[in-house]
């Protein structure tokens, strides 16, 4: 099977991520193409041996591209395109269409209950989306309660997939190591309790609240924010006005695997997250919630508002995670309760093991099998 993704842009956040672990782990031939942005992670799947292409898309309107985008697919002679991520989605596959490929798959990622991918949910986006899901053939939901929202959306029942994603456990195994080196490097004391948020520095992931938590929590208490956005600077002002800049590192995008290591003055997830004593994910509306899943694979504990990979494991499965509500006060006493209940132990939870990549890699095979019409066994390879 020849497989071409194509995904919106390939700058350091979690679809991208997943899509390049994904392609590690899948048979057969896959191509990368990027609408935009061709940033560390398309670095990356080159460095993994994958072809990467950039179509270099101008904006959301940029209708020209979609000549290319269909001369691109047709000369790849591909068996299926599996689209991600809004933009991607929308013009992947009717250009797929266009281009004579039947078998289009898309995976839906940051579907909330209010937005997707920080687009409010209007009656224009929620009408294009649908337009654009019936020219293929599947649609996967990263979790139960995305396939839920897409049905009440208007997506038929029976085209819904539901695939979570997938963690590389071994990797985020906690590292003593990486913890040193990188708390060095970053500044951070040895002896710190190191709270963790990690994600897009946008208003939706509520990161001011981990800000406003720091001032009610002891002066050896420090915040690692890892991520960019355009909330950054406003995050800075907030810690500046609460007094608690200098316990805050901003630590900016960072890689899921670095190409050397921490003492080589790179430093990757995780080595971050082996840095860290508690995750803490104050986001109020999340369609996976990945970097929780990561965080326990670390053994991290996590305390979380909203993560439906949390909320959607089957009953009985352990975690080291507490959902909390979303206000300072609750983050600075859970805070204070997880220090001092730390039992020192950092093996990966059951949460942790049930996503892992390979089962991810295998039921999007099985996907795949399905819109080719083909019996899965036919495509192993």
């Amino acid at each position: 099977m020849r497989a071409l993704h194509i995904i919106t842009g390939l700058g350091a956040g979690g679809a991208e991520q997943q899509l390049r672990l994904l392609v590690r782990h899948l048979p057969g031939s896959h191509d990368v193409l990027t609408l935009t942005n061709p940033g560390q992670v398309a670095d990356g799947l080159r460095r993994d041996g994958v072809r990467v292409a950039h179509l270099g898309m101008a904006g959301n309107r940029d209708t020209r591209a979609l000549p290319r985008l269909v001369r691109f697919i047709r000369d790849g002679h591909y068996d299926l395109v599996h689209t991600h991520l809004y933009r991607a989605c929308l013009y992947g596959r009717v250009a797929a269409r266009m281009a004579g490929v039947r078998a289009v798959v898309a995976t839906e990622h940051s579907l909330g209950q209010d937005q997707i991918e920080g687009r409010p949910l209007t009656a224009g986006v929620r009408t294009l989306y649908l337009a654009g899901e019936r020219l293929g053939r599947a649609t996967i939901a990263v979790s139960p309660a995305v396939a839920e929202r897409l049905r009440r959306w208007g997506v038929a029942r029976h085209r819904v997939h539901v695939v979570p994603n997938g963690v590389d456990v071994a990797r985020f195994a906690f590292d003593a190591s990486a913890r040193t080196a990188t708390r060095r490097q970053l500044g951070l004391p040895a002896d710190a309790f190191v709270i963790g948020g990690v994600g897009r520095l946008v208003t939706g992931k509520r990161f001011d609240v981990l800000v406003d938590a720091l001032r009610d929590l002891p002066g050896d208490v420090r915040l690692l924010l890892v991520g960019t956005g355009p909330e950054e600077q406003a995050l800075r002002q907030a810690a500046r006005d609460a007094g608690v800049l200098d316990r805050v590192v901003f630590a900016g995008e960072r890689p899921h695997t670095a190409v050397t290591g921490p003492r080589d003055g790179v430093i990757d997830l995780p080595a971050l997250m082996s840095a860290m004593d508690v995750l803490a994910s104050p986001s109020v509306d999340e369609a996976f919630g990945l970097a929780v899943v990561e965080a326990q694979a670390c053994g991290l504990p996590v305390l979380y508002v909203s993560c439906p990979a949390v909320d959607d494991l089957p009953e009985g499965t352990g975690t080291h995670a507490v959902r909390v509500p979303c206000t300072a006060a609750s983050f600075a006493r859970e805070v204070r309760r997880t220090r001092a209940e730390s039992a020192g132990s950092r093996l990966p939870s059951q949460a942790a093991l049930h996503y892992s990549i390979a089962r991810s890699a295998a039921l999007h095979h099985e996907v795949y099998a399905t819109a080719l019409g083909t019996p899965t066994s036919a495509h192993q390879e």
